[in-house]
């Protein structure tokens, strides 16, 4: 793609929180410094001025609907899109706006690619087909080796399209050293926490397979009684899980121990405020970005033992894993994590936070994608 400046298509529902969205932010930063130009096709989301400000020109459509007349007309319109833009290449990372953006591409002949985000169950008899159009693409990117595993197995898919690229973490972002004490002051005023109180965080939106639930039952089992749980991220809309989770805590008895704390701008300064850094999915996770975010700030991580989380902790050295959907082993992990000494977690957090840099960098994913599209550009 060094040639001339080439003009790509990134295709997702929302630009709401989530790995798929900041890889698509993390994309259009690259191919910015490189000259070339990005178009985000979506549903709008909150982080849409972040794509703005990446380099990113934004073209609202109704991407996240899942409705076959929708996506038909999606398709016509992406075609046009495909038409007016001189568009290169068009790169998808969710299955409603793939398809969308596999018949355009296939009526415009425009290079297709496609990242492979999730398991994507198939708990029902069309899921299968409805999922292949993730590993329909000319290459096709897994965010783990669990993924690109599960693509190989369950798609077919060979090496000469199957392409395996973890997410990585900023280390100009993601960096204990450059976030000020002001910061945490003040996520820690707004979230009524107090600092000398073990904070146990799970970022992700509140969705049942996040593993909420999980987290609050095993709040209640803890020998560390004073622990309080703090729940980062946007319930998008699903008010009575939420409620759900309140309700939950509060025949617990430990309503007290829980914030809910809704999305943050700030997440290293809000990681920085955790001791521990919880990922307790109860279906595998494709990579789990905020484990590897978490351990670079030198967070200690527990995390459920499948899915991505394999890929980014070495059980007892990176992080601890625990069987998913299980609160007493999660509750135990916890209690022995927040036994450590300050010397012990410090010298943990060095060690994670140099694993990560050599393993996760930000930088090394976004060339690793502007080399897959110049495998089908150049």
């Amino acid at each position: 793609m060094t040639d001339h400046a080439r003009t790509i298509l990134q295709v997702l529902p929302r630009l709401d929180t989530g790995g798929a969205e900041r890889v698509v932010i993390e994309i259009t930063e690259a191919l910015s410094e490189l000259g070339h130009h990005t178009i985000i096709a979506c549903d709008g989301g909150v982080l849409s001025s972040a794509a703005t400000r990446a380099g990113a020109k934004i073209v609202n459509l109704p991407l996240a609907s899942k409705s076959p007349f929708t996506m038909r007309r999606n398709a016509a319109q992406l075609a046009k899109l495909i038409k007016s833009e001189a568009i290169d290449l068009v790169h998808a990372h969710s299955r409603a706006p793939a398809w969308s953006a596999l018949w355009a591409t296939r009526r415009t002949k425009t290079p297709f690619v496609t990242s492979y985000h999730g398991t994507y169950n198939e708990n029902a008899p069309f899921k299968r087909r409805y999922n292949a159009v993730m590993a329909s693409g000319d290459r096709v990117i897994a965010v783990s080796a669990f993924i690109g595993s599960l693509v190989r197995e369950r798609h077919k898919v060979g090496d000469d399209r199957l392409r395996i690229i973890p997410g990585g973490v900023d280390a100009d972002k993601f960096d204990p050293a450059l976030v000020q004490g002001d910061r945490m002051a003040k996520l820690a005023r707004d979230w009524r926490l107090d600092v000398d109180t073990p904070i146990i965080m799970l970022a992700g939106r509140l969705t049942e397979w996040k593993g909420q639930r999980v987290l609050i039952a095993a709040l209640a089992m803890m020998r560390h009684a004073n622990a309080v749980a703090v729940l980062v991220g946007s319930d998008q809309g699903r008010e009575t899980y939420a409620q759900s989770l309140i309700s939950q805590a509060e025949s617990l008895g430990v309503s007290g121990r829980l914030r809910m704390v809704g999305h943050t701008e700030d997440m290293p300064a809000a990681l920085m405020l955790a001791d521990i850094v919880v990922n307790a999915s109860t279906d595998p996770e494709g990579f789990g970005r905020t484990v590897v975010e978490a351990q670079a700030m030198g967070r200690v991580v527990i995390a459920t033992d499948h899915g991505g989380a394999g890929d980014t902790i070495l059980d007892g050295e990176t992080g601890f894993l625990v069987p998913p959907g299980d609160p007493q082993a999660l509750a135990n992990a916890l209690d022995h994590a927040l036994d450590f000494s300050t010397e012990q977690r410090l010298a943990w957090g060095e060690h994670t936070r140099e694993l990560v840099g050599e393993n996760f960098s930000v930088r090394a994913m976004q060339y690793a994608v502007l080399r897959v599209y110049g495998e089908l550009l150049d």
